[in-house]
């Protein structure tokens, strides 16, 4: 299995069940790719198919989604403060992830735990938003699913092929974004101002690369995925899949929710 930026996919399974399922891309023969998948004993358990990853995404996005507008309304109606949500979200999520990550079985629970942290979390921090600058929730969501669905296309129609060097440079970039990151947060803490966050021209072009790595992380996503249909693993790492998917959508989300706040500012 190919190395990928997203850290959920690093614990799948790479052993090949014996099934040869349609995936999101071409199907290939399993025995030849990336080095070869080895046939585990025989198992009583369904293969993985694309319906299964795709359900699961569909359950878990939508979970996040019915969570995050309950979560704003509660913020933007004055009932709940924001950071109420927020921080009980934030820490849930990223402990839940942590735990799903590091889990070397897959967990529907934990999933749907972690999905609903997000939505209070994405929820809270919309609500904040969309009080500032109203209508902005809505083309943060039109945003994501747009640039979603393009790489969709972009990666079925095979218009950029997932090859070891394009891997590697979307974990390259990755990683720096990361880095910028974190090191701007850091210069923040002792008031150093690096200019990535204060809504100038700097801070639309970073949250504008940091979108576009974003998008193709989610090469990475699919690839994986079809990379689990292929080797036939059992139906029930299509919650890890779709747990995968999701973390990758929340940055976007997010990073999208940025920009439309730095483009409506006076």
């Amino acid at each position: 299995m190919r190395t990928t930026s997203n850290p959920a996919f690093r614990n799948l399974p790479t052993g090949g069940y014996g099934g040869n399922y349609a995936g999101f891309g071409q199907p290939q023969d399993v025995a030849g790719h990336g080095g070869g998948y080895q046939a585990p004993p025989a198992t009583a358990e369904r293969p993985i198919t694309i319906d299964d990853v795709v359900t699961k995404t569909a359950i878990t996005l939508g979970t996040t989604m019915i969570v995050g507008l309950v979560s704003a309304w509660l913020v933007l109606t004055g009932q709940i403060a924001p950071f109420a949500l927020m921080l009980p979200g934030l820490i849930v999520g990223l402990v839940v992830s942590l735990i799903v990550i590091f889990k070397r079985t897959p967990s529907a629970p934990l999933v749907m735990t972690y999905a609903i942290a997000e939505g209070v979390f994405l929820g809270a921090i919309t609500g904040v938003f969309e009080a500032l600058f109203p209508g902005i929730a809505f083309q943060a969501i039109l945003g994501t699913f747009g640039v979603f669905g393009a790489m969709l296309v972009v990666y079925k129609t095979g218009a950029i092929r997932v090859t070891p060097r394009l891997t590697k440079w979307i974990i390259g970039a990755t990683v720096g974004v990361a880095f910028l990151m974190l090191g701007n947060l850091l210069l923040g803490v002792f008031g150093v101002n690096a200019g990535l966050r204060d809504g100038g021209t700097m801070s639309i072009v970073f949250s504008l690369v940091i979108i576009g790595v974003a998008a193709f992380n989610f090469l990475l996503d699919f690839e994986q995925a079809n990379e689990l249909i292929r080797a036939g693993v059992p139906a029930k790492w299509a919650w890890y899949a779709a747990f995968a998917l999701m973390t990758t959508l929340v940055w976007l989300y997010l990073e999208i929710l940025r920009l439309l706040s730095y483009l409506q500012r006076d």
